[in-house]
């Protein structure tokens, strides 16, 4: 579910806006910027004025509301015309990681895709970096064109501390022995990481999720599955867990699907959620661009087998 940002007066020092759990904090030292909560989570500013552009926004102000409240919408404000210029600004949020392409993903449909990242499918639950050697700290969109109204495309995001916090203990307690092993091959990496389902998050302790949500093994439409095996409990109660950790990564208190508007940049907190994708119509004009940023010292990725 997406809420429409909409902005309220602000004192001129620090934004506070208050939902149902309090109060969200976020200090802009700037009153034309209005902090506005998302539900469930998140927060989002929007562009006080036309041509207001999101590189005149302090990077530290931001990257504590990230870290604080899971995901930071940057709505009406000129970007980036180029990838060039977009990875330039994620600089200032960090060290991008580099791929083989650069640091800059275009996410757009192929197609003939090899894989799924490149297709209009959906895409389950996981958390980016798994299968490199250093895992990004936040993962920065820019939508150089949304998918339009009712062709889906919307970007889905779990927030597993809030789900740890909401499940009753002992299934956290089942979910705790079960550890995945994860294997992908696709262009750009051929890689094996293993982790348990629960574990901590790399700069708070807080507890979080990491989980790469199985495909239906018969699901003919999904191009390159991942290989995937769960052990730590009878085989009958890893269907449970399974079920019981889908339900609540997808309850509505604790899923975010962000519908895209163009010009949208949003910043994710990539240690602390998971993210997929829903379904888009073929052909719909969705143009994503993803930089991922890494964290403060970098994170070497624990789980890396090979």
């Amino acid at each position: 579910m997406t809420t429409t940002p909409t902005p309220t007066p602000t004192p001129p020092e620090e934004t506070t806006v208050t939902d149902e759990h309090g109060p969200l904090t976020g200090p802009l030292h700037d009153g034309r910027y209005a902090v506005t909560a998302i539900a469930p989570f998140g927060v989002a500013i929007q562009a006080p004025e036309p041509g207001a552009h999101v590189r005149d926004l302090a990077i530290d102000p931001l990257r504590a509301l990230v870290r604080e409240h899971g995901v930071l919408l940057l709505r009406g404000f000129d970007t980036f015309g180029t990838p060039e210029k977009l990875s330039a600004y994620c600089e200032r949020w960090g060290e991008p990681s580099v791929w083989p392409f650069g640091t800059v993903l275009e996410l757009v449909e192929k197609e003939r895709p090899e894989d799924h990242i490149f297709d209009s499918s959906y895409m389950p639950m996981h958390w980016d970096g798994m299968y490199r050697e250093q895992i990004p700290e936040f993962q920065i969109f820019q939508c150089v064109h949304a998918p339009g109204a009712g062709n889906g495309g919307e970007t889905t995001f779990s927030d597993t501390a809030a789900v740890l916090r909401n499940t009753d203990p002992a299934i956290v307690e089942q979910w705790s022995r079960v550890t995945g092993t994860y294997q992908r091959k696709m262009e750009f990496y051929d890689s094996v990481t293993v982790s348990p389902l629960v574990t901590t998050h790399p700069h708070s302790g807080t507890p979080v999720i990491r989980y790469n949500e199985p495909t239906a093994t018969d699901d003919a439409g999904f191009v390159n599955h991942p290989d995937l095996r769960f052990t730590g409990l009878p085989e009958e109660d890893i269907a449970e867990a399974h079920r019981t950790l889908r339900a609540a990564l997808y309850d509505p208190a604790h899923l975010y699907a962000h519908s895209w508007h163009t010009g949208d940049l949003v910043v994710t907190d990539n240690y602390s959620l998971l993210h997929g994708r829903n379904a888009f119509t073929s052909g719909a004009p969705r143009h994503l661009r993803r930089v991922q940023v890494l964290g403060t010292p970098a994170l070497d990725n624990p789980g890396l087998v090979r």
